[in-house]
Parts: C-alpha cells; structure tokens; sequence
C-alpha cells in the first residue's frame, strides 16, 4: 500500500479509502467486520462514513457498526484514519439537519458515541449550507477541535467558490482550514476539472472521489449485461442507456490493457494529480480485493489519451474551457 499525505496536511493515508455507506442497508455486520479486517490487513487506512448511512429509520447505523468493530480492539481504532459527516436530516426537529453551530455540536456528539471513539479524525460537511455562514461553522470547528473531539476538516459536495469561501474564513480566522473535498469524480463525471479540482490544488485540500465506478458503469456493466446479470439499476444503468457506445468502448479498451475495468476506472484516477484517494464501496470481500487491484496498474501517456478519447472532459479548468 502506498501513503500520501491528505492535501497539505501531515496526515498520511492510503491511497484507496474504504467507503462504508453499504455496512446496514446491504451487508450485515459481520461480513462489514471481516470486509473492515481485510481492509486493515491490506494497509488501508482510510475508512470513510457519515450519520445518515443506513437511512430511513436506519440512520447511524453504518456508524454503530464501525463502533462494534473498534470495540473489538486489536488496534483498529489506533490504525484507523476515521472520516464521517455532517449536516444530513437525522430527525424531524428543525434545528437536527444542516451546519447550524448547535447541529455540529450535538450531530458530532453522537456520531461519537455510535462509533465508540473519542475522537473523529476527518470531520466533513456532507453538503454545503448556503444559510449558514462560515464563521459560525468555523466557530463549531475549533470549539471541538479545542475538546479534542476532531482532528481535521473537510468537504463535501461543495462547488470550487464555495470551497474559496471557507478558506478565506479560515484565512482569517488563523485556523488550518480544510483538508479535503469529497466529490462525485470518475471517467463518466469529469465537471470537477472545471473549478472544484483547480480550487483543491489553490488552496491544498486532498480529493476524495465518491462514487469513482459511477454507480458500477464503470465496472464491466455491459459484460455483466451480455453474460444475463441483471443491473442493480440507479447512476449506471443510467448511465449504460446514456453512453452505451462509450462505455462498450473502455470495456474493449481494458480487455486489450489486460485489466478489469474497475480497476482501470480507479487507476485512472489515482493518475489525477488533485486526487489523494477514490472511495470504495465494496459489498464483499471480493470486491475490495478487485479493487486493491487498481494499485497495480500503470497507465502511460497513450493509454491516458485514449481515455480522454473515450470520456472527453471539459477541456481543462475555467475559464479556458469555455472561453478564450
């Protein structure tokens, strides 16, 4: 496994981050506890949450069962860089949603006692708050930073003038400000290149793509298809109805590389010079082992370019995309 630093944090953390959003809603937690295990043992260091996963009456559950885990002991949570979020709806109490200071408090409170820790090392906002302003999150930032009960902050879901906005108010404030942004980023999704990934590297936050196969379009979709595997539906088979021509021709593209589609999808991103590490969100076992893959895969200058082919991004950042 290699280690690179979290944007210009010291923090160093694997380059693959293990997405937990299917621990309750689709794996139980005992196949979640050996999925996290083997994780582990691959040098994954890197887990990533938030309190809303398990959804509907559900929610906090995905936590409960990360907590069940460490609770385990052995080191899990000492080897564990620990992401969750912040601001999703957790009840029907107005002020139990969004990024108010009180929220932050008691939304951190609990995350903290369904994940058994006394502390978060990553603590994100699930999606920007255009209601709320910055030096009040600020403010709720440094007053659990100043408990001890975060270490780092980061985004989610945020635009490239949001994540300027935040900076600026950490600038002023005499506060580290964010470490990274999570985004939907991956071959099919390429609108980041225009401000979110130039405004990362300015301000020297790590990107976190979620959702890098797009949903499992990325993943041999069409294979499955021919071989009578039926879709899970959603983003990819959005997607396959969309861009079917393209997406047959990066199947065809990997089967001449030699390589599982998957694992080119996320190679390719871990070749993007803005992005620290794509999250996964394996179901099994056998599906993070798929994923570890994409380490081994190198992808030089003509194979790059031919991706580009295939998924045409907005050619390069704004303004020079669109304009002279």
């Amino acid at each position: 496994m290699r280690y690179v630093h979290l944007g210009r944090s010291g923090l160093l953390v694997s380059r693959l981050c293990l997405g937990t959003m299917n621990f309750g809603p689709e794996v139980g937690e005992a196949e979640s506890h050996t999925i996290m295990d083997r994780a582990l043992e691959q040098g994954i260091n890197f887990f990533d949450t938030a309190d809303v996963y398990g959804w509907g009456e559900n929610k906090g559950r995905t936590e409960q069962i990360i907590g069940s885990w460490f609770a385990k002991g052995g080191g899990r949570r000492e080897k564990t860089v620990l992401a969750t979020k912040v601001y999703g709806k957790m009840s029907d109490w107005p002020n139990d949603s969004h990024l108010s200071a009180r929220h932050i408090r008691l939304a951190c409170d609990a995350s903290l006692r369904r994940l058994r820790t006394d502390y978060i090392d990553l603590y994100q906002l699930h999606h920007v708050d255009r209601a709320t302003p910055w030096d009040e999150i600020w403010e709720a930032m440094e007053l659990l930073r100043q408990q001890g009960k975060i270490i780092y902050v980061g985004t989610s879901n945020h635009a490239g003038w949001h994540i300027a906005q935040a900076s600026e108010a950490a600038r002023r404030r005499g506060v580290l400000g964010l470490a990274s942004e999570q985004h939907l980023y991956n071959l099919l999704e390429r609108t980041p290149e225009l401000e979110v990934l130039p405004a990362c590297q300015a301000y020297g936050l790590g990107v976190l793509p979620w959702s890098p196969l797009h949903g499992g379009a990325l993943g041999g979709i069409v294979r499955r298809a021919d071989a009578g595997r039926r879709s899970s539906g959603g983003r990819g088979a959005e997607a396959l109805a969309r861009h079917r021509e393209r997406i047959e021709a990066y199947e065809a593209f990997c089967a001449d590389l030699g390589a599982e589609p998957a694992a080119v999808a996320l190679a390719w991103l871990l070749h993007q010079p803005a992005v620290t590490a794509p999250i996964i969100g394996p179901r099994t076992v056998e599906q993070l082992d798929g994923a570890l893959r994409a380490l081994d895969v190198t992808l030089d200058a003509d194979a790059l370019a031919r991706l580009d082919e295939i998924f045409p991004g907005p050619g390069g950042p704004a303004p020079e995309a669109y304009a002279w």
